[in-house]
C-alpha cells in the first residue's frame, strides 16, 4: 500500500478538530487497538480464519510486546482509515501509511519503520514491457526532482501518452500520477490494489503504479504471472521519510512508547529480518 496515505473523508479542518477532541480509550495504554486494511499483501493480509498476518501484523506483535501494550487488531477499509481513527474506532493506523507534511498537520506519526519505492507494472507481452529506465532506481526529493528524475518522467510521459494508468485511490502514488500524467493519460482509480491488477491482467488498463513491495508479492500469484515491472523505480523523500504508525495528536504518550519500541526493533535487526521474510529485501528506513 506501498507508501500510501489514507484519504480524508472529512475536510482537513473538520478532521483535525475531530482528532483533537476524540478521547483515548485507555490513557494508561495497557491496551490499544490497531487498524489494518487486511488486504494489502504482503504488508498486511487476512487469513481464512480471520486473523491478520503479514509484515505489519508481525511487526505490531513485536513492538506492542516491547511497549508492554496488549494490542487488538481490526480490519478497516482503506478509505475509512482516517475517519475511523478520528471516531475512536481504533487508536493506531498501521497500513503502509506514508508520513507526509500534510498528514502531519492532522495526525501524529511514529518513527518510520519502512521506506519503499514505487514503480509501474505492465503486461510482459505488451508494448510497454521495457520502458526507459527499467531496472534502475531513482531517488527523488520532496518536489519530485533528483538525478535523472525529470528526464525519466519525460520519457514515461511520451511512452504513456494516450494510455490508461491504474492507481489505488487516496495514496501518495495517486498524487504523483495525477501531477505528472493527467494531461497525457487516462487515470483510473481503484479502491484496492488487487482491483487494478485484475484490470491490468485483463487488458482494461495499460499500466498500474504502486509500491514495489506490493507488486513483488502480487506477481507471485498465478493470476498475475503476465505482469512485470517497467520503467525506473521511484524512491527517496518524494514519498516522505517512510511509513509509520498514524496516531491521534492527543495521544502523544502512545506515540512516544512506540517510537522507543520501533527504534529498538530497528537496532536489533528485527525489522530487517521481517522485511526480508515478507518482501525479500530490506525496507528498513
Amino acid at each position: 500500500m506501498p507508501n500510501r496515505i489514507a484519504a480524508l473523508a472529512l475536510s482537513p479542518l473538520l478532521l483535525l478538530g475531530a482528532l483533537a477532541v476524540t478521547p483515548a480509550n485507555a490513557k494508561d495504554w495497557t491496551t490499544a487497538t490497531i487498524g489494518f486494511e487486511g488486504a494489502y499483501e504482503p504488508w498486511n493480509l487476512t487469513k481464512p480464519d480471520g486473523t491478520m498476518d503479514g509484515f505489519e501484523p508481525e511487526l505490531a506483535k513485536d513492538i506492542c510486546a516491547r511497549a508492554k501494550i496488549e494490542c487488538k487488531f481490526i480490519a478497516q477499509d482503506w478509505d475509512g482509515m482516517m475517519a475511523g481513527l478520528a471516531a475512536g474506532k481504533f487508536d493506531i493506523i498501521m497500513d503502509a501509511l506514508s508520513i507526509t507534511p500534510d498528514r502531519q498537520k492532522v495526525i501524529d506519526f511514529s518513527k518510520p519503520y519502512a521506506n519503499t519505492p514505487a514503480v509501474f507494472a505492465v503486461s510482459k507481452k505488451g508494448p510497454l514491457a521495457n520502458l526507459s529506465g527499467t531496472g534502475t532506481v531513482l531517488k527523488l526529493d520532496a518536489n519530485g526532482d533528483g538525478p535523472g528524475g525529470k528526464e525519466a518522467i519525460a520519457a514515461l510521459r511520451k511512452a504513456l501518452t494516450g494510455k490508461s494508468i491504474g492507481i489505488q485511490t487516496a495514496t501518495v502514488y495517486a498524487d504523483f500520477i495525477y501531477k505528472n500524467f493527467k494531461d497525457v493519460a487516462t487515470i483510473r482509480e481503484y479502491k484496492t490494489s488487487p482491483e487494478h491488477d485484475l484490470d491490468l491482467t485483463a487488458g482494461r488498463i495499460d499500466a498500474a503504479f504502486d509500491d514495489a513491495t506490493y507488486f513483488n508479492s502480487a506477481f507471485a500469484k498465478p493470476d498475475n504471472a503476465d505482469l512485470v515491472f517497467s520503467g525506473p523505480e521511484f524512491g527517496g523523500v518524494i514519498w516522505g521519510p517512510g511509513e509509520g504508525l498514524g496516531i491521534r495528536k492527543t495521544d502523544a504518550d502512545l506515540t512516544a512508547k512506540f517510537d522507543v519500541a520501533i527504534a529498538a526493533a530497528l537496532a536489533d535487526g528485527t525489522i530487517k529480518k521481517l522485511s526480508m521474510k515478507w518482501f525479500k529485501l530490506d525496507v528498513s528506513p
